[in-house]
């Protein structure tokens, strides 16, 4: 099999395209870098970002010297340009996955169009598909207008067809072809079942486009939200939404797996998973800009799963609770950051802080959406009685801390947090409950983070029972209004967090100290999912100004197309999984805050 070295790209040089199925990352000079298929938690089918040689790509490549590219998304889309400069002429190459209310697609498909706007360019197009991470073979047919890869064991195949010749090569694909000015070429990928034959070419030439652009302007336009940073709560908005399956309701922590925390370091995880939190969080967001047709898909996913099997931390986008995590041992990794690791071994922790961010969740849905059922009800109680039976343990944390576990702030802060908001429902609905044992639980977790987590000496609520150092996760005291933002010990607290743990605007999650509190080796980047909490926490203790001259710097450390992986290196480099929905969401929550304050700023004024 032929394998073609590629060099790797930054991460923050992609964007990304999807169909609610599962996504594509394109970079910046037109190469299909990685893509699961047909859903988010299948095995890759273009991996190159994850191993140069072996891990498979899919490029567009003009015949173009010294060019430079960029790329920007069709407004209100996830339709992504790529174009490409040079003297001797300019093209362009659109790039999405089709949506469309018509056909209802069964698995999924890429459109490449490439046009030439200045000039005369020779085109080269390479299909080099890779299944089951690269490890499963897979026979190639040529018809007439058409490439068909066949993958028996993953059941999946692969229909490339085009409007200019198709050629293959050593179990690879390929086209050459040139353009004049305005003339346009249409490649398209198919991810098809065995037995499926997929949709006629015509309809990805003519209609295709039309109807995805359709979708993505009317499901953007129905946000509820009118103020101040719109395009960038609009572009957070469609991230978030192409990391939610319209099949099941749930959502992704972030499309990718192995990309590192720390380069040449072993922090790369597998976040293709439902995280209770991170979706709980998303669907916070989604309610606070009323899109509330993907709140109640959450919901549901969730009420369904409630009644099979006890809530565990993270699930299978179908619900499937089974997730074990092993080694891609084939694979070099990201800029040689081994091990390559996909599955998940967090599938196995306990952190009870999940029941909080969850009823929290349903306590918004409820109030201002949509009243949930007393069938419903009775779920949340199991989900408190879990609570109130286990909030005095020790967990392993938001964090996720393999080798330890410990009375975390954050747990038990969320622990407060799933008894206040389902005393509120019940009260709210007058759902029957024990009253005076839930206010009790509630009241004895409140007095326990207010006197036993706070360090005189320090002056700060700290990151565990004991703990001489604060913690990231901190900041969401004032956001779940547990305490009040202007509290002189909250204040303390942010003093000594930004003196810990702040970079300017960068927030580290903690401090790994000498003793490798997190059993990891290696120092991670910058957290922006924390940088967006300060920034929130700031507005909210009365610092506004300080708040947006922080969050528009922190945008500035964003990508070309506004997108944030989750976290940033030492040189400003996105690290980890990309891109992730906890900084968007939060980019969402910070903005959200932003434009309330200033608008009572105005008023005020």
């Amino acid at each position: 099999m032929n394998h073609i070295k590629r060099p790797f790209q930054p991460i923050e040089n992609y964007g990304i395209i999807g169909n609610l199925k599962t996504v594509a990352l394109v970079s910046l000079n037109g190469s299909i870098d990685f893509m699961c298929a047909p859903k988010f938690d299948s095995p890759s089918v273009f991996a190159t970002m994850l191993d140069r040689q072996k891990g498979g790509f899919c490029a567009v490549e003009p015949d173009l010297k010294d060019f430079t590219t960029k790329q920007l998304y069709f407004p209100g889309t996830a339709i992504l340009l790529t174009r490409f400069f040079s003297d001797t002429g300019i093209a362009e190459l659109t790039d999405f996955m089709p949506i469309s209310s018509r056909h209802n697609f069964s698995t999924s498909a890429i459109v490449r169009q490439i046009k030439t706007i200045r000039g005369s360019i020779k085109f080269k197009f390479s299909c080099l598909p890779r299944f089951g991470y690269s490890e499963s073979d897979y026979e190639i047919t040529h018809k007439k207008d058409y490439i068909i890869f066949d993958c028996p064991k993953e059941e999946l195949k692969i229909k490339v067809s085009a409007d200019v010749p198709l050629t293959i090569r050593k179990q690879n694909g390929y086209a050459e072809f040139t353009l004049e000015e305005a003339e346009t070429a249409t490649l398209v990928l198919e991810f098809l079942k065995q037995e499926e034959d997929g949709l006629q070419l015509s309809y990805y030439i003519d209609e295709a486009y039309h109807e995805t652009k359709e979708f993505w302007v009317k499901w953007i336009n129905k946000t509820s939200y009118k103020g101040h940073y719109s395009e960038l709560i609009r572009r957070s908005a469609i991230t978030l939404k192409l990391l939610t399956s319209a099949e099941f309701g749930s959502v992704v922590a972030a499309p990718t797996f192995g990309l590192p925390e720390t380069l040449g370091g072993n922090r790369n995880w597998d976040y293709r998973f439902t995280w209770i939190r991170d979706a709980a969080f998303t669907m916070y967001a989604f309610l606070s800009l009323g899109y509330y047709d993907e709140a109640t898909a959450f919901i549901d996913w969730i009420f369904n799963l409630c009644q099979k099997i006890d809530l565990q931390l993270i699930y299978q986008i179908d619900g499937n609770p089974n997730i074990e995590e092993h080694e891609l041992k084939h694979f070099e990794g990201y800029r040689k950051s081994k091990p390559v690791r996909i599955g998940n071994e967090a599938a196995n922790q306990v952190q009870i802080d999940i029941y909080g961010e969850l009823i929290d969740t349903i306590y918004i849905y409820n109030k201002s959406y949509k009243p949930i059922t007393y069938q419903f009800w009775t779920i949340i109680e199991k989900q408190v009685e879990q609570v109130i039976k286990n909030w005095k343990n020790p967990d392993h944390g938001i964090w996720e801390i393999r080798n330890t576990e410990k009375e975390f702030l954050h747990t038990r802060l969320m622990c407060w947090v799933a008894m206040d908001r389902a005393i509120k429902i019940a009260d709210d609905r007058s759902f029957p409950y024990p009253e005076q044992e839930w206010h009790e639980i509630r009241s004895e977790i409140y007095k326990d983070i207010y006197h036993n987590f706070w360090n005189e000496k320090l002056g700060a609520w700290v990151q565990y029972k004991g703990a001489e150092q604060v913690d990231a996760s901190a900041l969401l005291m004032p956001l779940t209004h547990f305490i009040s933002p202007l509290e002189p010990r909250w204040l303390s607290t942010m003093k000594v967090i930004d003196q810990e743990l702040l970079l300017d605007v960068l927030v580290y999650r903690y401090k790994n100290g000498d003793d490798n509190f997190d059993g990891l080796e290696g120092e991670e980047g910058t957290f922006n999912m924390c940088s967006f909490w300060f920034i929130e926490s700031l507005a909210k203790s009365g610092e506004l100004d300080k708040a947006v001259e922080y969050f528009e710097k922190m945008i500035s450390y964003s990508n070309h197309l506004l997108l944030f992986s989750e976290e940033l290196g030492r040189k400003g480099e996105h690290l980890g999984n990309f891109p992730q929905a906890f900084t968007h969401l939060a980019l969402i929550s910070a903005a959200v805050e932003l434009n309330k304050q200033l608008n009572r700023q105005v008023v005020k004024g």
